[in-house]
């Protein structure tokens, strides 16, 4: 989030003198991608790369080692790759930028259990700086595997003296999940700590490399007209929709030792919640934001289990009606009495200043009507009182939208007069639309993600106590349904959710928002 940003004094064609900004291109360094044969490496990972060389932010001294279970030789894995970008990349594959990031691919068969695996992998990265030994040793780690792997693999780094920095940076990402609750947690971040400091651990959620979600703070803190209501005093709730509308597509294995409550709500939801109700941080430093995004988490309100039972929807998706949509107990790996859940609502408080009796109602499902994410805030309505001689029979609450996905946007709703002699209102709209309005380009998700890695901007990545406050908030949760204090039920693929979803919504005269086509 700190802007990266080099300047120098250029010649204008008048001849008079500018300063011109131009972003920082990032740190001369090393990628090594453990998994690179992968799904990830293949569909984000290498796109993105190829995404930030077409914007200029790569440096010229770069290189990246693969390292996958498959046995192939670098030219094979080139060719690959090259492959995969023609299908994948998000930025014009052109002949020029394809041999670019091919000239400076290179692959390992590697078992990530053999230290072997390690020695050759620190031959290779020596031979990176065969042509200027005097180039600084960064390097880049990105565990794109089985999260069950990524404490052995950090350990055989720390063994082969990978993650030493006497003479450049070492930084290590890791995916979600961080842990399966609070306990494991826990324990990964102690074993990680062991081996290298926090600055070097760079935990990462794609959601916050979208555009929107960065935006909610230059939003919120750069307009004098926002701020000031955001707060109790002016805001009825807050609603929080991650939908997405594909089922587990063949992750039932993973999926059933997951569930949405792990899997979207404990990372991907908590953030969007944290960006919105944080407190102003005294800078964009990535500790100062991280700060105030951990102490939302903390101040969410412990669930009693009476709270559990009365403001958590449980849920898991049958067969559509028609029945061209299998249930989830039908997808290969489920097993046919599942009660994991592919769908969750629930209410929260953050027991702050700001926040105090303001509701934050989150839900996120597979198999839902629509894909969308979107952060809406509903404002307190206006009092009635001078509309009481008029026809206006009630008068709709102002609301403001963050659209994440599928476009990025920010909407604002408020009340207008129709034209005409009587008083009449109608609602209106205001939209801002990024790719309309900036025409920005379609990325992968993880270019900002993989770029502030290489600049050591860690501002939009978790750190070891953000992880542990949601696990926190999540995990009385997780214990009574263990103890069976959950009532699972069943939506149609394809709705909006459970009918329990709306009644939570009425029992406090709200209604969720429908996503506006």
């Amino acid at each position: 989030m700190v802007d990266a940003v080099v300047e120098r004094t250029v010649v204008t064609p008048s001849g008079a003198l500018d300063v011109e900004r131009r972003p920082q291109v990032a740190d001369t360094s090393v990628m090594v991608i453990f998994g690179a044969t992968g799904d990830l490496a293949k569909r984000k990972l290498l796109p993105a790369l190829h995404n930030l060389n077409a914007g200029g932010l790569l440096p010229e001294r770069f290189a990246v080692i693969g390292l996958g279970l498959e046995d192939m030789t670098t030219e094979e894995y080139r060719q690959k790759v090259l492959t995969d970008l023609r299908e994948f990349a998000t930025a014009a594959a052109d002949r020029v930028r394809c041999d670019w990031l091919e000239s400076r691919l290179t692959y390992l068969p590697a078992d990530f259990g053999d230290p072997e695996s390690y020695r050759r992998l620190a031959v290779a990265l020596e031979a990176t700086r065969d042509d200027d030994p005097g180039t600084p040793e960064n390097a880049l780690f990105y565990l794109a595997t089985p999260p069950s792997l990524f404490g052995p693999i950090a350990e055989r780094l720390g063994a082969a003296g990978l993650l030493s920095e006497a003479d450049g940076w070492r930084r290590v990402i890791i995916e979600k999940p961080f842990g399966h609750d609070l306990a494991s947690a826990r324990a990964l971040n102690q074993r990680l700590a062991l081996l290298m400091a926090e600055h070097q651990i760079y935990r990462i959620d794609h959601y916050l490399g979208k555009e929107t979600v960065q935006n909610i703070m230059a939003f919120r803190f750069a307009n004098g007209i926002f701020e000031p209501i955001w707060n109790r005093r002016y805001v009825d709730h807050v609603q929080i929709t991650v939908a997405e509308t594909v089922g587990v597509e063949g992750r039932g294995g993973y999926y059933e030792h997951a569930g949405a409550l792990r899997d979207m709500i404990q990372n991907h939801l908590f953030q969007l919640l944290a960006f919105t109700a944080m407190e102003p941080p005294i800078s964009f430093a990535a500790d100062a934001v991280r700060d105030e995004r951990v102490k939302v988490l903390n101040a969410v309100h412990p669930m009693s289990p009476a709270d559990i039972v009365a403001d958590v929807v449980r849920a898991q998706y049958a067969a559509r009606r028609d029945g061209r949509l299998p249930a989830y107990r039908d997808e290969p790996g489920v097993a046919p009495d599942s009660r994991t859940d592919t769908y969750v609502a629930l209410k929260l408080q953050v027991d702050n200043w700001r926040w105090a009796d303001v509701p934050f109602y989150l839900r996120t499902g597979k198999r839902l009507a629509e894909r969308v994410t979107e952060i809406a805030v509903q404002f307190k309505r206006a009092p009635f009182v001078l509309f009481r001689d008029t026809p206006v029979e009630c008068l709709e609450p102002n609301l403001l939208l963050l659209r994440i996905q599928p476009e990025e946007g920010i909407a604002l709703r408020f009340q207008a007069k129709v034209p005409g002699p009587r008083v009449r209102l109608s609602t209106v709209k205001m939209d801002f639309d990024y790719g309309d309005y900036f025409g920005a380009a379609p990325t992968t998700g993880y270019e900002t993600l993989l770029y502030d890695a290489m600049i050591g901007d860690s501002t939009l990545f978790h750190r070891a106590d953000s992880v542990e406050a949601g696990w926190a908030a999540v995990d009385p949760i997780l214990d009574a349904w263990f103890a069976g204090l959950d009532d699972l039920t069943f939506y149609p693929s394809g709705s909006w959710g459970p009918a329990e979803a709306d009644a939570l919504m009425a029992r406090d005269g709200r209604k969720w928002r429908l996503p506006e086509r």
